[in-house]
């Protein structure tokens, strides 16, 4: 059980996020999977921003309601929650923000600022959302003004009453640009070599003017940018995990302003196409920011005509500074071409040994094809791997991928992702100890129902998943 993190977007404003796929290519096998909770334990947590920054009044005196969700979860299953209540206290943010109660939410009597949520049962959901608040500044509210929103919990359920850990929303108020993209849907199956069109808005909810934008798109290896625009630069260096885009945009965008991305985020599967990912992203512009969004890599500016995102929606106020939510300034979607992939596994022979020899048994996975596996959500193996070694040999050297798990056995896990016709070769260097090891065999099978990648969902022969090998004289 662990409590859940929350990011303030003020302490993640130098992170480039667009860069998470690529972060994910270098870490190891995901983690291992988390023990059954006990019969009779279970924690209710609350889940609500870190931080929210409200902007204030613009130009014209108008104040936009921001959305605050405060979800609920808890961690064992086999409990059953009935429901409970969700207190919120706003008291803090008397003379800085209004808020507007949800109908499944009483005000405290004598005030405005503190109500008390009924919500149900969380059974069969991972989840629940147990109030939506609108949270408005105040006209006159100073900048800079901060206050917090207080949570409490607590439910009924078939082990007693939960009391969940108490959490916190810090609010400030600031004037600035407020750019946000819209969460495309999880695409379960799209077509190899064929055209995906991306509806990806932009749209700025604060209280000043974004005088120019930065756009930062990753498409996975199985994905081509549909376009190459001139005002945009493309890296297809990251490891070979895909294509990085960072494109300027000199067009304003107002407070209320929405545009069209689309054009820019539009991209066609390849023929190797099978799990995929988009990452976009915008960030107002500095100098320090593209930078960062380059991130020294080399990138070569599109050969096409620039990109100018048309305008949806229109809006008359103005003005200019930061950013103020990063949360909404990027998403992440994955896409499933209908498409296979032939893992084998290898394990040549080894030949002309002789006892006392230190030999090297070159076990592997081969990626036939057609398409690429990866795991850029997950972070899982392609391919977790069993070995058997020959009896009568000594492991003198184990890769580092692989794991003892008693007297000839090994677990080998291959990288996250694995392009199509490449291999994963894990060469154990072994001494013959003695003559019963000359004829003797080892095994390599992968396990092909892997819940963290399932390699049956996507390998049409799974025959040749497994393989023996023997030493010989």
């Amino acid at each position: 059980m662990r409590q859940p993190t929350a990011v303030s977007p003020r302490r993640s404003r130098a992170a480039f996020t667009a860069l998470a796929a690529a972060a994910l290519i270098t870490a190891a096998a995901a983690a291992p999977a988390v023990a059954d909770e006990p019969a009779e334990n279970d924690t209710l947590w609350i889940s609500a921003p870190y931080d929210l920054v409200l902007p204030g009044a613009d130009e014209d005196g108008n104040v936009e309601s921001q959305s605050v969700d405060v979800q609920l979860y808890h961690d064992n299953t086999n409990n059953s929650v009935s429901g409970g209540t969700l207190t919120v206290d706003a008291g803090e943010l008397a003379g800085i923000a209004d808020v507007t109660w949800p109908a499944n939410c009483t005000e405290e009597a004598g005030s405005s600022l503190k109500a008390t949520c009924s919500f149900g049962t969380l059974d069969g959901s991972p989840w629940i959302t147990a109030a939506t608040l609108g949270i408005r500044t105040e006209a006159d509210a100073p900048a800079d003004a901060s206050a917090y929103l207080h949570y409490s919990a607590s439910a009924d359920s078939s082990f007693g009453t939960l009391e969940a850990y108490p959490a916190d929303t810090h609010i400030t108020v600031a004037n600035g640009p407020d750019l946000g993209l819209n969460q495309l849907p999880f695409n379960t199956k799209v077509d190899i070599d064929s055209d995906v069109a991306q509806p990806v808005r932009l749209t700025n909810s604060g209280n000043r003017t974004a005088d120019r934008t930065i756009l930062t798109l990753f498409a996975s290896h199985g994905l081509d940018l549909a376009h190459r625009y001139g005002n945009c630069t493309y890296a297809d260096t990251d490891q070979k995990a895909g294509t990085t885009a960072v494109c300027v945009l000199d067009r304003a965008v107002a407070p209320g302003q929405t545009y069209d991305l689309s054009p820019a985020t539009a991209v066609r599967t390849t023929g190797a196409a099978l799990y995929e990912r988009f990452d976009y992203q915008v960030a107002t512009y500095t100098d320090e920011a593209y930078e960062q969004a380059l991130a020294g890599r080399p990138f070569v500016r599109g050969s096409g005509e620039d990109f100018v995102p048309e305008q949806v929606t229109a809006s008359l106020r103005a003005a200019d500074t930061d950013d103020l939510n990063l949360e909404d300034n990027y998403r992440a979607r994955t896409l499933t071409a209908a498409n296979t992939a032939d893992l084998r596994a290898t394990a040549p022979n080894i030949t002309g040994a002789a006892v006392g020899d230190t030999v090297t048994a070159r076990i592997g996975v081969l990626n036939r094809g057609p398409a690429w596996v990866a795991s850029l959500g997950a972070g899982a193996s392609v391919a977790t791997v069993d070995v058997t070694l020959p009896a009568g040999t000594t492991v003198t050297k184990k890769p580092a991928m692989c794991e003892h798990t008693g007297g000839v056995t090994y677990v080998c896990r291959t990288p996250i992702l694995q392009w199509e016709k490449d291999r994963t070769v894990f060469p154990f260097k072994l001494r013959i100890d003695s003559a019963d090891a000359l004829g003797a065999s080892g095994t390599v099978a992968t396990r092909n129902n892997d819940p963290e990648l399932t390699i049956s969902a996507f390998d049409p022969n799974l025959k040749n998943n497994s393989r023996t090998f023997t030493i010989s004289g």
